[in-house]
Parts: structure tokens; C-alpha cells; sequence
């Protein structure tokens, strides 16, 4: 992969952390910092999982309600639920 080079000004007591920080681990420290850029880009995903799975935890009996228990019956994960106002499967609405 092709690397860019970035040049960042920071005081002199981040600049002194940041050299011993990747010194104990036995790293450079532009490889340090590629590497705690890395985590935290990932910490963005995580964060959107976390929300995501919260949210459906919160909705999950508006979901429920609307399309029927998942993960029961044949384990294809679906279920054909019955339309709340007619009766009629969900198959036969289109």
C-alpha cells in the first residue's frame, strides 16, 4: 500500500509520549501513530454496531409486532406472520 506522508505539530510533552509510547513497543513512531489512527477509525464501527444493536433492542417488539417473531419456526429466520388487520399471511400481500 502506498503511504502519504503528514506532517503534525504537537507540543513538546505529546511529542516525548508519543516517542516512548512506541519505543515500549518496539515500534516507530509514525507506525504508533498509523496504528492509533487504525484503532480509532475502527472504534467508528464499533460504535455503529453498539447504537445499532441498542436501537433494535429497544424496537424490538414494534419489529416483532409488525413482522413476527424471527428466528422461530422452519429456521430460515423469516416468519410468514399474519397481516394485523386482515388475517391473511404475508405471502399473499404484495
Amino acid at each position: 500500500m502506498a503511504k502519504t506522508q503528514l506532517n503534525v505539530r504537537v507540543d513538546e510533552t505529546t511529542a516525548e509520549a508519543a516517542r516512548q509510547r512506541a519505543l515500549q513497543r518496539g515500534m516507530s513512531v509514525n507506525r504508533y501513530i498509523e496504528e492509533l489512527v487504525k484503532q480509532d477509525a475502527g472504534e467508528v464501527g464499533r460504535t455503529f454496531v453498539e447504537a445499532a444493536s441498542d436501537f433494535m433492542k429497544q424496537y424490538e417488539s414494534v419489529f416483532a409486532e409488525e413482522f413476527g417473531e424471527f428466528g422461530a419456526g422452519d429456521g430460515s429466520g423469516k416468519s410468514a406472520g399474519k397481516d394485523k388487520d386482515t388475517g391473511t399471511g404475508r405471502a399473499g400481500k404484495r
